[in-house]
């Protein structure tokens, strides 16, 4: 989610460097992630509630996500988890069903 536009870090560098005039190019998106957890939480519990699908794979390490994780598996889902590769805390393996 874009919410608004900042300094780019190469304009800073350079503004750093010496004195010049800000250039429309010198600003990037300020880009944000804020409610993304909640939103994918809500598509998990809606997906679970209307038995759209059997089985969901959550890509993360983020343990925000064990709510939607627990209300899924009570609701029927399986849930497999991904952390490619990375160290997960433990709630988050406890409720999944296979951790790949």
């Amino acid at each position: 989610m874009v919410s608004g536009w900042k300094l780019g870090n190469a304009a800073i560098r350079s503004l750093a460097a010496g004195a010049r005039p800000i250039a429309a190019n010198d600003f990037v998106p300020d880009m944000g992630q804020k409610g993304v957890d909640m939103r994918i939480g809500l598509d998990i519990a809606w997906l679970s509630l209307k038995q759209i699908v059997d089985s969901v794979v959550l890509v993360t390490g983020d343990s925000d996500f064990v709510p939607a994780m627990k209300f899924a598996r009570r609701e029927g889902l399986r849930v497999y988890l991904e952390a490619l590769g990375h160290a997960v805390r433990r709630e988050l393996k406890v409720h999944a069903d296979i951790v790949l």
